[in-house]
């Protein structure tokens, strides 16, 4: 032992070492001898070996020092103008390549940028400046994000011969048909999702992927679906062609007969002056909203037996615009939208199936005791703005509609409650009418009623006849804003929560005027006559869930004294529900 240390005592020493040239194998003092932990780049973050994650950090620069070990790698939301070749064909184990929102332009974008990267599954550079598509994407790609871009041209190669790829996302581009090659999904026969909306398109492209499930192409400027432009995508189940030219001449009869697993399609916002023919049997929603039709006729929907939703808004259609059986062929129709037609009527012979009848905005001036016979499965029915007068609806208007949950009768010009309300109702709208009085009889029944909407109408206090809320145990919303009421209206119902009288003549609260609404949560009296000492201290004290009171816009600011003691001050801000 004294003769190895003398010998290593009398042996020269060796050069000295260089700063950051230590052997490794050896520690410093002090040190553990467990390898030094994997490296990461500057500011970016490695939660696990195979991803590094520089989202967010304002990068200029592609960094320098990502481990050959990643999978994963995020630079979304920085400032890259550009990817350096040297540095993506160290990453071959790529798998998924995250460069969305940065400032990448095509020049910026090596041709060979991504031929290294044969791994790679996705691939987002959505929202940069790229003019143009990659030349060339990996073989192995799944999904490709190059929405939001300004890219007027796709190659063969950029998305073709991707036996794996099955989502494409090109919307929000300048694309328009000379851009996209015939050949551009040649060999990649997965591709279920295909987005090209809001481009330069004119017309459907041809040669798209037989495999195609979901194509979206609205906000172009299409007039035209070539015929059998469509002919193989017989596993297409959504296609979205809303906000184009599309006219009855640039679509034939063959267009949409062999889309055999067609669910959804979207028409609507385009030129069309009647519905399309060749519908699919398959089909659960059609839009035709904001079109040119004047009449719907009944051999165009006899083929599309499986619809269930029908959206004809915004359209033409007048007193004869849907004859009578027009729809009876919908056996299965479940939703009618007729919202902002000429209608003068309630179409007759609807489907018995029903279920919801939309048409506020119409023409409707008569509601007689039949036209609604045919639909007692009815849960929902919209005809408010019409041109209803009480004299013209009759008083068994309603009487088959046992199972009708919602009624909104709005904006018309009643001057008196509808009788035989369905004794299901939830929801009743009748704000903007001509209402002066309320019956305890008309509202008798409705124990289920959670939501009624009496604003804007002519209603006073002494028009209100006592016991007009007995029934209503389980009303919850009242709105009886904008009417002529001078003080709180008595009895209401017990189980109210909100109860709006903003926009009337209200010019002093009592302290019994909310003794019968414990659960009052909400109390809006804006832009009535109070002043300060309009309201009573005591108004307020069986009231243990009262959290909002609005008092704004009185003659004077009103300070109201929550149960919880603390000094309420008025409510600013847009005005309440209801107004």
């Amino acid at each position: 032992m004294r003769l190895s240390l003398l010998l290593l005592l009398l042996l020269p020493p060796g050069p000295p070492v260089a700063p950051g040239m230590e052997d490794p194998t050896f520690p410093h003092p002090g040190e553990s001898s467990q390898p030094p932990p994997r490296a990461c780049p500057w500011r970016c973050s490695c939660p696990r070996d195979d991803t590094v994650d520089c989202a967010g950090l304002d990068l200029q620069l592609f960094p320098d020092n990502i481990t050959r070990a990643a999978r994963h790698l995020s630079l979304q939301n920085n400032q890259l103008q550009e990817l350096p070749y040297n540095e993506l064909s160290r990453l071959r184990g790529l798998r998924t390549l995250n460069l969305h929102n940065n400032l990448i332009s095509s020049e910026g974008l090596p041709d060979e940028a991504f031929e290294s990267l044969t791994q790679l599954q996705h691939i987002y550079v959505a929202h940069n400046k790229l003019s143009a598509a990659p030349q060339f994407l990996p073989r192995s790609l799944r999904v490709a994000d190059l929405a939001a871009n300004q890219v007027a041209e796709v190659f063969p190669l950029t998305f073709g011969e991707k036996p794996a790829l099955r989502s494409v996302y090109l919307h929000n581009n300048q694309l328009s048909n000379a851009g996209l090659p015939p050949d551009a999904f040649r060999g990649s026969n997965a591709i279920a999702t295909l987005s090209l909306s809001s481009n330069r398109l004119s017309y459907l492209p041809p040669s798209l992927p037989a495999s195609l499930e979901r194509l979206h192409l609205q906000n172009n400027l299409i007039s035209k679906v070539p015929r059998g432009a469509l002919s193989r995508q017989t596993q297409l189940r959504e296609l979205y062609l809303q906000h184009n030219l599309l006219t009855d001449s640039g679509l034939d009869a063959a267009t949409f007969s062999k889309l055999h697993s067609l669910e959804y399609l979207d028409l609507s916002h385009n030129r069309l002056a009647s519905v399309p023919a060749g519908l699919p049997r398959t089909l659960v929603v059609l839009h035709l909203g904001r079109n040119h039709i004047r009449q719907v006729e009944a051999a165009r929907l006899r083929g599309a037996k499986g619809l269930r939703y029908l959206l004809l808004q915004h359209n033409p259609l007048g007193a004869s615009g849907l004859p009578a059986r027009a729809l009876r062929p919908l056996r299965g129709l479940h939703t009618l939208h007729l919202y902002g037609n000429g209608l003068d009527r309630v179409p007759l012979a609807l489907p018995r199936c029903l279920r919801a009848l939309v048409m506020p905005h119409n023409h409707v001036a008569v509601l007689g005791a039949r036209d609604l016979a045919a639909t007692p499965g009815l849960t929902e029915l919209n005809l408010a703005y019409n041109r209803l007068a009480s004299a013209h609806v009759h008083h068994r208007a309603f009487h088959r509609l046992r199972a009708l949950r919602s009624l909104d009768l709005a904006g018309n010009q009643l001057t008196r409650l509808p009788t035989g309300l369905p004794a299901a109702l939830h929801t009743l709208r009748l704000q903007h009418n001509r209402l002066r009085t309320l019956e305890p009889q008309l509202l008798a029944g409705l124990e289920q009623l959670r939501e009624l909407s009496l604003a804007h109408n002519r209603l006073r206090v002494g028009d209100i006849a006592p016991g007009t809320w007995h029934e209503l145990q389980a009303l919850q919303v009242l709105d009886l804003s904008h009417n002529e009421l001078s003080f709180v209206p008595p009895d209401l119902p017990e189980a109210l929560e909100e109860l709006h009288l903003q926009g009337n003549r209200i010019g002093s609260v009592g302290p019994e005027a909310f003794l019968g609404t414990p659960r009052l949560r909400a109390l809006f009296l804006r832009a009535n006559r109070l002043h300060m000492t309009s309201i009573s201290a005591e108004a307020f004290l069986g009231l243990p869930h009262l959290r909002v009171v609005d008092t704004a816009d009185n003659l004077e600011q009103v300070l109201v004294r929550l149960p919880s003691t603390v000094p309420h001050r008025p409510r600013r801000g847009p005005e309440p529900r209801g107004t």
